[in-house]
This record gives structure tokens, sequence and C-alpha cells, in this order.
């Protein structure tokens, strides 16, 4: 068995080019691309590489995120909250129930972490 997994790059691997499911676009023409680089084996867990270019999204989680960025600018809003910038080399938690904007200021590359339960 298997404790340690390597995540391989983007290179090679086509990524899904649609939006997240729960994203919408609310401003300019985003688009994104998601590299999904590994899946733990009871599905709890997604690790991979998210790209998007500027725009803006209002997205609704359903799982909790963590998250490197790696490449850019975004102020993430939570309906009714206060806005967060975080840039490239910050890493930041969204909570699993989290609604707002995400707003790309510059073009973005993030490594992920999604864990669903």
């Amino acid at each position: 068995m298997q404790s340690i997994t390597k995540l391989p790059s983007t290179d090679g691997h086509d990524p899904s080019t649609g939006d997240l499911d729960g994203w919408v676009v609310t401003e300019g023409k985003p688009s994104m691309k998601t590299w999904v680089l590994h899946s733990s084996k009871d599905g709890e867990m997604v690790s991979g590489i998210w790209e998007c270019t500027k725009g803006s999204y209002h997205a609704t989680y359903t799982a909790y995120e963590y998250v490197v960025l790696i490449k850019g600018r975004i102020v993430i809003t939570p309906d009714g909250g206060t806005p967060v910038t975080v840039q490239a080399g910050d890493a930041f938690v969204v909570e699993k129930d989290f609604k707002g904007t995400w707003k790309i200021e510059e073009d973005v590359r993030k490594h992920f972490d999604f864990v669903v339960n």
C-alpha cells in the first residue's frame, strides 16, 4: 500500500475547461482550467492545479478547500462579508459553506486540495 503520492506536473495532462459547479460568471469573460492530479481512494480528497483568467465569479462551495496561490491576485468577498485579497505565495482555506465573489484581478494559478467530508 502506497502511503505517499508525488503529484505529477500538468504537462501532458488535458485539463477540464468548463466552469466549476456552483460558479457563475458575474463580470468579464474569465476562463478556467482544472487539472485533477490526485483523488484519494475513498473519494474524500481531491488535489490539483487550477488556472483562471481575469474576471469575476459568484461561487458556492460544498467542500472545504485548502489553496496555495502560485501566481496572480484575487479579491474574495463572502456574501455580506469583508473582502480578502490573496496573492502569489499566500495560503488560505475556504469553508464548505462559502458563498461569495471571486474577483480575479491577475491571471491565477493555484494548487488546491478539496476535502469533501
